[in-house]
């Protein structure tokens, strides 16, 4: 009988917005209070790193502010197309990003919020012997956003965070941190994150995931066989097995599904009637909570066979429960779902069927079914040849992942993709099932070591592997389908990671001699092309990165027309009145030019007029 409590009400929509800052205190009474991190939320909504107590390593680690910060702020870049490393550009709904997967995430926010049903991740375990991103944060917005547009990205800003490295712990923890952040904000509402890792993370990966998913919607910890143990020496435990760490966006909106039965459970259903193939359950309950007082209407008298009464007796002789209470046992028991059965002693027992069709397993927190990682090297090598790519992913493991999390429809991202398991696996399924999943891929040109089975094969880094590997699993399993592999989407387009396509042209005039006015003239770099714009007007639109796309000759200039209509582009640098009219006349939703297109400020006024003209709905842009 009291007004709303508004600080509580304020506490629970930041702990929404920003999971990260919630903590816990206690109030005057000693009571534990959920309560927010001010110095962290600060620096959720700061554009520099905030000033703040001691960082020290537990979960507040050194460089935990300026992660993120990274994660929030921008990035002068772009995805760059790259026709010759695709598979069916113009038509493929799958994406492969060669570059930086932190920058790779950046660009995805606007075109893929909110959108992912399935993140899956197979991050650097931290053995001391593997690499990591050398992230070098800005101390400002403004300066980070300048120094992101400066270079590429290259192999070369990996770095072996070594194990005898004072910030072992807390490097990795830098390096994760900004990248589960913005995967987050990726996910659908029903999607759902799921991580390898080892033993040596896996401790602070859960609270890594707890801080940026929220305690509450942490799912499971699997344990998967690896089918070898590993590191067996005389001091150490050999390891036969990794954990998959799974949580969801909001676990009140995710919802497993079961998984396939495989030959060993079919074979449970060795009877069968009119409705098909089934097994039998007792009708007894069995297990916790079997006892009579757990369920006291459960407890009555059924008609054997032989007209004898049969009750819920347990072994020892307690009285114990049915499954249904009298009502749902008659109706079984009409519609001819009841079996009855004489144990060794010639009691009568009652069972209920239960049936093959539509039926699914319960996924479990160990799951010793998985090929192992010699049958996953072994198919890496079938593809590739031998030595090419260590210690992939199994194609099974991914399969179990897409069966529990996914629907046919389902976009499924991974941003360590390595050699491309995840994309391997997306086309078999889609193959086994009729689905139409996609994938999105983002794997950083990694160098190959020279003198490496790889270098000798003539692959320069590990996207180049990755994308050859679903070349050929692509072929592979159009192939394998048969009469239904013309349906399949096997391809991929193929981007890249890559500064912005516009030129700095910001001058004072103080600072800028009349010579140079001519050199500000194109705000476009040189060497870009108009699909290079094309791609940046999407990212910047928020608009599917697959949509197909159709490059048509519109009154001699090059045109772009994506998806039927829904964006128009012509980035020549002569736009005539006759093209703007013909574009005009498409009704499209979005138009597009080049601002050096236009002759004069009156012709690009002009174009203005005549979609207002012609196609009023239209959406106009100038770059």
């Amino acid at each position: 009988m009291t007004s709303p409590d508004l600080t509580a009400s304020n506490v629970a929509k930041i702990a929404e917005l920003f999971p990260g800052v919630i903590t816990e205190s206690v109030d005057a009474d000693g009571k534990p209070v959920t309560a927010v991190d001010f110095d962290l939320l600060r620096q959720e909504l700061s554009d520099h790193v905030v000033d703040g107590p001691q960082e020290r390593y537990q979960l507040d680690w050194p460089g935990k502010r300026a992660a993120a910060f990274a994660a929030n702020a921008p990035i002068a870049k772009t995805l760059r197309s790259v026709r010759d490393e695709s598979v069916d550009f113009d038509t493929t709904k799958n994406l492969f990003i060669e570059g930086d997967n932190l920058d790779a995430l950046k660009l995805l926010q606007e075109s893929y919020l909110g959108k992912v049903k399935l993140i899956y991740i197979d991050p650097p375990y931290n053995t001391g012997h593997d690499f990591v991103y050398n992230d070098d944060f800005g101390q400002t917005t403004a300066e980070y956003l300048a120094r992101s547009g400066q270079s590429d990205t290259t192999g070369s800003r990996l770095v072996a965070n070594l194990e005898t490295s004072g910030r072992f712990h807390s490097d990795w923890l830098t390096f994760m941190y900004p990248r589960l952040k913005l995967a987050r904000n990726l996910l659908s509402d029903d999607g759902v994150f799921f991580a390898s890792i080892s033993e040596h993370e896996v401790d602070n990966l859960r609270k890594l995931m707890d801080s940026v998913f929220g305690e509450g919607n942490f799912i499971g910890q699997v344990a998967v066989s690896k089918g070898t143990t590993t590191g067996q020496d005389a001091s150490h435990i050999g390891s036969s097995i990794d954990f998959l760490l799974v949580a969801a966006r909001d676990r009140n909106s995710y919802v497993p599904n079961g998984l396939p039965l495989d030959a060993r459970d079919i074979a449970r259903f060795r009877d069968e009637d009119s409705r098909g193939r089934f097994s039998t359950l007792q009708f007894r309950k069995t297990g916790n909570s079997d006892r009579r007082a757990d369920r006291p209407s459960m407890y009555y008298a059924v008609k054997a066979p032989d007209g004898t009464d049969v009750y819920p007796i347990g072994p020892s002789g307690y009285e114990s429960r049915w499954r249904a209470g009298r009502d749902q046992f008659d109706r079984w028991a009409a519609e001819d779902m009841i079996v009855w059965q004489q144990d060794n002693a010639g009691a009568w027992k009652p069972y209920v069927k239960y049936y093959l069709e539509g039926r699914t397993k319960q996924v479990s927190n160990y799951w010793d079914d998985i090929e192992g990682n010699k049958k996953a090297t072994l198919v890496v090598k079938e593809l590739l040849g031998a030595g090419i790519f260590s210690n992939p992913k199994p194609v099974g493991l991914l399969r179990k992942i897409l069966h529990i999390a996914t629907d046919p429809e389902s976009i499924v991202l991974d941003f360590f993709a390595g050699s491309g398991t995840t994309a391997h696996a997306v086309m078999e399924l889609n193959a086994e099932d009729g689905g139409r999943r996609k994938f999105i891929q983002v794997q950083l040109a990694e160098r190959v070591p020279e003198g490496s089975a790889a270098a000798k094969a003539g692959y320069a880094d590990i996207a180049q592997i990755a994308r050859e590997r679903i070349r050929r699993a692509g072929a592979r399993v159009i192939e394998s389908a048969g009469m239904v592999g013309g349906d399949l989407d096997n391809g991929f387009r193929a981007l890249r990671v890559d500064t912005t396509n516009m030129s700095d042209v910001l001058r004072t005039p103080d600072a800028t001699r009349q010579h140079e006015l001519t050199g500000l003239e194109n705000s476009v770099k040189p060497g870009r092309t108009g699909e290079d714009l094309l791609f940046q007007v999407l990212l910047d639109w928020g608009l599917d990165l697959a949509l197909p796309i159709s490059i048509e000759t519109i009154e001699g200039r090059e045109s772009f027309v994506i998806d039927e209509g829904a964006l128009v582009a012509c980035f020549d640098d002569d736009v005539t009145p006759e093209l703007i009219r013909a574009l005009a006349r498409q009704k499209p939703l979005r138009a597009v030019f080049r601002d050096s297109g236009f002759a004069s400020d009156d012709a690009r006024i002009n174009a203005e007029q005549v979609f207002k003209e012609l196609s009023p709905t239209t959406d106009i842009k100038v770059i």
